[in-house]
């Protein structure tokens, strides 16, 4: 009896270590080397999501210098991470049919969906590019999408972080991936 007991748990050992291994080399490829670069053709918008503004407001300000996208659009935190883009929205002029600044609704991915969303039924928009770090393309893109029928083009950033800065986005964004598919944003769930 012991020694089946000893089998079925070392059984059990082999069986978790080999799907978290997988799960691991998985996350490799989904976060870290999942890093689509500008779209080739010009798009309506180039959206900056909030958060790591100094990483990520550099892509689309390139893009908007090279005529790929007319309107900058940023998500506007408040936070320290999001420094850059916030000190642009407050330094700019309004209107500015060139810069678009917006709030999201709970300061999180969900509400920065939705207010996508809005603005691009609100212009007409038929196409945007997103910047996000490299990490955020899976679950950014797919709320985004749940949300909108524009063409939605994912740039990556490439995020500074060590070992363990990696492995805690891994499991954030496994978790917030399984939410969104879960629990779809802008879908027929979220009423």
């Amino acid at each position: 009896m012991h020694q089946k007991r000893t089998a079925a748990a070392k059984a059990l050992a082999y069986g978790l270590s080999g799907l978290l291994t997988l799960w691991f080399i998985a996350a490799i490829f989904v976060f870290c080397l999942n890093t689509p670069g500008p779209p080739v053709e010009p798009v309506d918008a180039v959206v900056v999501l909030g958060g790591s503004s100094a990483e990520r407001l550099p892509a689309a300000e390139l893009m908007a210098d090279y005529g790929q996208a007319p309107v900058l659009v940023l998500s506007r935190t408040d936070t320290p991470g999001n420094a850059s883009a916030d000190a642009l929205c407050r330094d700019a002029s309004f209107p500015n049919p060139s810069l678009v600044c917006f709030r999201p609704v709970g300061m999180d991915t969900r509400g920065e969906a939705t207010a996508i969303a809005g603005l691009v039924r609100a212009n007409g928009w038929s196409s945007i590019a997103v910047v996000t770090s490299s990490y955020h393309v899976a679950r950014a893109g797919t709320l985004i999408g749940q949300c909108t029928d524009a063409s939605v083009a994912m740039v990556a950033t490439e995020p500074d972080l060590d070992s363990l800065q990696w492995l805690r986005r891994f499991v954030i964004e496994t978790g917030g991936l399984l939410d969104v598919n879960l629990r779809p944003e802008c879908g027929p769930q979220a009423g």
